[in-house]
């Protein structure tokens, strides 16, 4: 009976490789656990968390079309409980991003964005993008440059 992704199988660890662990379920197929599968933290060598003949519980994360069994490790775990030590994350907010880039001063003359309509071609729409691309970075660097000086003039 072939498992199914999503099943948690209590197993045995027949081999262990550079890249991960090979794992006999109990209904006689073998599957592999990915050394990124193993830990939720990094793995630098298998034999530091898994040695060959122990038992543990794997879930079934994915089969290929050959048959292959993909394991985790990691998934099969519960989450392990929050620490005060560790920092919460902050909340997404549905607002767009604020713009930090310096805003153009009254001299420079804004260049209305043109859009490139469906029509045109590949190339014509990669030109557009160039030149774009090369008045910005040519802006920049003319306000960098411009901020360059005024330091060195103030020292």
């Amino acid at each position: 009976m072939q498992p199914t992704v999503g099943e948690v199988f209590e197993g045995k660890i027949t081999g262990i490789t550079k890249f991960g662990a090979f794992v006999s379920l109990p209904d006689g197929n073998n599957g592999l656990v990915h050394i990124s599968e193993i830990a939720n933290t990094y793995v630098n060598d298998v034999h530091d968390h898994v040695s060959e003949g122990q038992t543990v519980k794997v879930k079934v994360i994915g089969i290929s079309d050959a048959g292959k069994i993909n394991l985790s490790i990691k998934k099969a775990e519960a989450p392990a409980p929050r620490t005060d030590s560790e920092r919460p994350m902050k909340p997404r907010s549905n607002q767009p991003k604020q713009n930090n880039f310096p805003q153009k001063s009254a001299g420079f003359a804004q260049k209305p964005h043109v859009s490139a309509s469906s029509e045109s071609s590949f190339e014509d729409k990669l030109k557009q993008f160039m030149q774009d691309s090369d008045s910005r970075i040519s802006d920049s660097r003319m306000y960098s440059d411009r901020k360059g000086s005024y330091r060195r003039k103030r020292d």
